[in-house]
């Protein structure tokens, strides 16, 4: 069994006592997991919807856009991966998270740098190389904190997660009305402030350490592999690879769509935080509504909802209600999937598993499918416009419900 080793300054418990032992009377230690979640989400936040605006305002091409803002996908390929089997090899998890936000704060000071592609390139590469293993490796820190009698505790769950929506949702109207009163160049300032946020709160994190004892390291000497061509997992992976390729067109280029479409960085902040406020409502009152279908079902529920989402999106961008519609859909298609793809991630990667399942899922759901909606839509796009991406994520929605049904027909 893994074991609690924390740092002198924190409240310890006895020596060689269980961590799940604890949990019950330290659910205080969930403060500064929700503390990291709300200012990596609140760095998310202005970072992604408005850095494709910031390097079109710094002169580079639209295929020069798209391939910058595939980076960070890019990263997500290999660097959760590496951090996760670092911190399952080590138990050091929050030592990891420390290291990785430093450093990516570190490397933002470059953005104030004037350079052309290379290097913002390189200082993308660093950043996100540093930033894309922390969400993974924080979910498996704090995966016996959100576990109720060694299950998954949704309520529990969605009320540590929610402080990152409403850190995403702060920022990205913030940075919207800022933008559109005093300028996107003070993009890397924003930068700068928020990771600083990010290195405050690791740094506040206990230093809980896992030790491993026999049946642990037997574990850890597993790979993922036996756990991957389960046809189960290879279903739910199939499912949320198409179902988060979908949503890549609005992480992208819905910032660009609606620009082109004349709205201004007030609306599109506005539009990108009523997603989040939905968002924040569902994580709050999730484990009211979880239990009224299986979790295959509810994967099912969100495909289905994300191809009418991008379908509205698509069709009908030109009116504010249609494109208000879409985005309430947020509470399902990414609030209510990302959930309960956790809770499936938990059942199927267990104990010293868990880090480098975690980061599978960050590298499938977030990697691959960064790069191939990126480069693949920067080049639907040359060709038939914005507005085509949106159409194509409808096709990749609809085989994320088909990939739902396969996996809904081999679950218990």
């Amino acid at each position: 069994m893994w074991r609690c080793a924390v740092d002198a300054r924190q409240p310890r418990p006895h020596c060689g006592q269980r961590l799940t032992s604890v949990v019950a009377d330290r659910r205080h230690l969930l403060v500064p997991f929700a503390a990291l979640s709300a200012t990596y989400f609140a760095h998310i936040g202005f970072f992604n919807p408005y850095l494709p605006l910031w390097l079109k305002d710094s002169g580079f091409s639209l295929l020069a856009i798209v391939m910058l803002t595939a980076i960070q996908s890019a990263t997500r390929i290999f660097a959760p991966y590496a951090w996760g089997a670092l911190s399952d090899h080590t138990g050091e998890r929050v030592k990891w998270l420390r290291l990785g936000a430093t450093v990516a704060l570190l490397a933002s000071l470059g953005l104030w740098i004037p350079g052309g592609f290379v290097w913002v390139a390189l200082v993308l590469v660093v950043m996100f190389t540093h930033t894309s293993g922390m969400m993974p490796i924080s979910e498996a820190a704090m995966s016996h904190l959100v576990s109720r009698d060694g299950e998954f505790d949704a309520k529990r769950y969605g009320r540590v997660r929610l402080w990152g929506s409403l850190g995403f949702f702060i920022t990205v109207m913030l940075a919207g009305v800022w933008f559109e009163y005093f300028g996107i160049q003070h993009f890397p300032a924003w930068t700068v402030v928020t990771l600083a946020a990010v290195v405050l709160c690791v740094w506040s994190l206990p230093n809980l350490k896992e030790e491993i004892d026999a049946s642990a390291a037997q574990t850890l000497k597993r790979t993922v592999w036996p756990v991957l061509k389960q046809p189960l997992v290879l279903w739910l992976f199939a499912g949320v690879f198409f179902h988060v390729l979908a949503h890549m067109a609005v992480y992208f280029f819905l910032s660009l769509y609606l620009d082109a479409l004349g709205y201004s960085k007030t609306v599109i902040g506005l539009l990108w935080g009523v997603s989040v406020l939905v968002e924040i409502v569902w994580f709050f009152t999730q484990s009211r509504w979880l239990p009224w279908l299986s979790l295959s079902s509810w994967l099912g529920v969100a495909a289905l909802l994300t191809t009418l989402r991008m379908g509205l999106t698509a069709a009908g961008a030109d009116y504010w209600p249609v494109l208000l519609l879409a985005q309430l859909l947020h509470a399902v298609t990414f609030a209510a999937h990302h959930s309960v793809c956790i809770h499936l991630i938990s059942q199927h990667f267990p104990a010293a598993l868990r880090g480098r399942g975690q980061a599978l899922y960050s590298l499938i759901a977030y990697g691959l499918t960064g790069v191939v909606g990126g480069l693949a839509g920067g080049a639907l796009i040359e060709y038939l416009g914005l507005a085509s991406i949106f159409w194509g994520a409808m096709g990749s929605a609809m085989l994320a419900a088909w990939c739902t049904y396969k996996l809904n027909q081999l679950a218990p």
